[in-house]
């Protein structure tokens, strides 16, 4: 009875930041960069339109075994996958584990492609 008291007071994870292109970019200049997580399969993180530089490959169904590694970065994490479905997916777990500073690229990979270099 108790539990089921706790899981309707308890609040909902915190809505995950939209972060745009030219905004990456411009934060991936800085020192430190946040984090890249992207949440696509290694077949499309490798694939015709390759992944961000410097981003970490974690699918999101593994994402589960790295929440407390991602955590102990200390720097904002931004998550990626081909549109946005998938990191928006992977950014509640995050925040949801306690990650503070989580955002998702609006648009994935498509847009990171599409606005060019």
């Amino acid at each position: 009875m108790l539990a089921a008291l706790a899981r309707l007071f308890r609040k909902p994870p915190p809505e995950p930041q939209w972060v745009e292109v030219t905004a990456l970019r411009r934060q991936l200049a800085e020192a430190p960069p946040p984090l890249v997580v992207d949440v696509r399969g290694a077949d499309e993180f490798d694939g015709p339109l390759g992944h961000i530089d410097g981003a970490r490959n974690i699918p999101l169904g593994e994402l589960a075994g790295y929440r407390g590694e991602i955590a102990a970065v200390r720097r904002p994490v931004v998550c990626v996958c081909l549109t946005d479905k998938r990191s928006a997916a992977a950014a509640a777990q995050l925040a949801a584990a306690g990650v503070d500073q989580v955002s998702v690229l609006r648009g994935g990979m498509k847009a990171w492609r599409e606005a060019g270099p």
